[in-house]
């Protein structure tokens, strides 16, 4: 073999191993036991949505806007070629140029050589940014489901001291307790499955209509077409909103009184829903001393879920809530 078919044989290698690590979907840096990088793969770039110039030649921590920059990092970092160590998992979560917010996972080893004497490092990124959403959303779920079965336990028990008794026979009176009890049962069933898309008045009509319609008052808006990512969080809003009148609110004294309308906005091209909700005739409110869990879901339910806001005013004629959310197409 002489020199030009070792050369051709040695590219050949070079262009097939950097092919396998384009193929990779994953992003990957190789770095000098200083921390510059030597190489990227395509993934890296495409992850990231930087260019070679950008990457090939500065230190890691360098890299954007110093995203990983960490103290604990760069001693990891600088602790694997000496000490054969590894990095598996160390989560950083920060604001990437063009890319945004993202939760990324950072593991590292020494390069592996034959001589077993490479100070070059492999660095695997992946994004979980979406698996800890999830996780989160998970969480949140399980712990709205404990609350919800308590809530749900009060108002079983509110419906059968406002059910009137006077002038009933018992069999009227269970009759009442049991068709009010399944309305609850059924805003229940919409709120924790996965339903297809939903109009607005159906769920308002389904969250009020176990108090009665003497105890509530709708003026609809245009019909509004909630889209199956939207249903949860406003079911959430609605269900918590009703609890606490039941517990706390309008529904807690008999002849109390909830309104609720709703419209639409125009703004900037982009159409809003603007609900409020209004209590009279309840006990004399407060603004709460500390934030429970349902004034949280409320607010979360609003704001991730609807990607809106929610304003809550204590009003010593009764509760007052607005809720704005965008209406999704």
């Amino acid at each position: 073999m002489n020199l030009e078919d070792l050369y051709r044989l040695l590219r050949s290698e070079h262009v097939q191993a950097q092919g396998i690590v384009d193929t990779l979907e994953e992003p990957l840096l190789v770095l000098d036991q200083a921390g510059c990088v030597l190489s990227a793969n395509r993934g890296f770039y495409e992850t990231f949505r930087v260019g070679r110039d950008d990457t090939v030649g500065r230190s890691l921590f360098a890299l954007g806007d110093g995203q990983w920059d960490i103290p604990e990092l760069r001693t990891l970092v600088s602790e694997i070629v000496p000490r054969s160590a590894a990095i598996v998992g160390y989560e950083v979560a920060a604001e990437f140029p063009a890319i945004g917010q993202r939760t990324m996972l950072v593991s590292a080893r020494r390069l592996v050589h034959p001589d077993n004497n490479s100070t070059s490092i492999l660095i695997l990124f992946e994004d979980v940014t979406d698996r800890r959403h999830s996780e989160d959303q998970k969480d949140i779920l399980l712990a709205e489901t404990r609350h919800r079965m308590k809530n749900l336990l009060g108002i079983v028990r509110a419906l059968a001291n406002q059910t009137d008794v006077e002038g009933r026979t018992a069999k009227e009176y269970r009759d009442a307790f049991l068709g009010r009890f399944q309305a609850v049962a059924e805003a229940e069933t919409m709120a924790l499955a996965s339903s297809p898309e939903a109009n607005l008045s159906t769920l308002v009509e389904q969250s009020l209509k176990a108090a009665g319609p003497e105890r509530y008052r709708i003026t609809p808006g245009p019909a509004v077409r909630l889209s199956p990512r939207q249903i949860m969080p406003m079911s959430l809003i609605l269900h918590e909103l009703v609890t606490n009148a039941w517990k706390y609110g309008a529904f807690s004294n008999t002849g109390g009184l909830v309104h609720l309308s709703w419209r639409t906005s125009e703004e900037q091209g982009e159409t809003f829903l603007q609900i409020d909700w209004q209590e009279e005739n309840g006990p004399p409110v407060s603004p709460p001393t500390r934030s429970g869990f349902g004034s949280r879901l409320i607010d979360l339910s609003a704001v991730q879920g609807l990607r809106g806001a929610v304003e809550l005013k204590y009003e010593p004629t009764g509760l007052r809530v607005h809720i704005t959310a965008p209406v999704e197409s």
